[in-house]
């Protein structure tokens, strides 16, 4: 596998086929969540959330400077550096070697989904994902989902 692909592969935090995970992408997936501080799965975080603010529909919502999204590309690189080649190289190399790219695929999407739970614990990231329920029209939700 080139380097290209195999980091294209492991930064593929939300891929969009399910990935069932083999004991080595479960040990992998371990590793990576055991090694990574609050702090390292924030940045990680931070890093999803620069990467997503270059979407034409989202770059409104979210102005990041060119500085910030090459500061959390290169925090990002460090890490996954680390993770890979030190903290969880063993996991890593059975890994790709028994499972291939989805067993990178799943490690890297749970220890993204990780990060999001760290996020959506704070009290004002909650609170805000809440706001849309005020707009709910209720009883067409409940006319159209049958009582027990």
């Amino acid at each position: 596998m080139n380097l290209k692909k195999f980091l294209l592969t492991t930064c593929t935090l939300l891929a969009t086929l399910p990935a069932i995970a083999g004991p080595d992408a479960a040990a992998l997936t371990s590793c990576l969540t055991d090694n990574t501080s609050g702090k390292d799965r924030k940045d990680l975080a931070k890093w999803v959330f620069a990467a997503m603010a270059s979407h034409p529909e989202i770059r409104e919502f979210a102005n990041v400077a060119d500085k910030v999204r090459d500061q959390t590309s290169n925090t990002m690189g460090v890490l996954v550096t680390r993770l890979l080649s030190e903290d969880c190289a063993k996991q890593t190399q059975a890994a790709i070697k028994n499972e291939g790219a989805t067993a990178m695929q799943t490690a890297f999407r749970a220890l993204g989904g990780l990060a999001m739970q760290e996020l959506m614990s704070n009290p004002d990231v909650n609170a805000s994902f809440s706001t849309f329920e005020k707009y709910l029209d209720r009883k067409k939700i409940e006319a159209a989902i049958p009582a027990k």
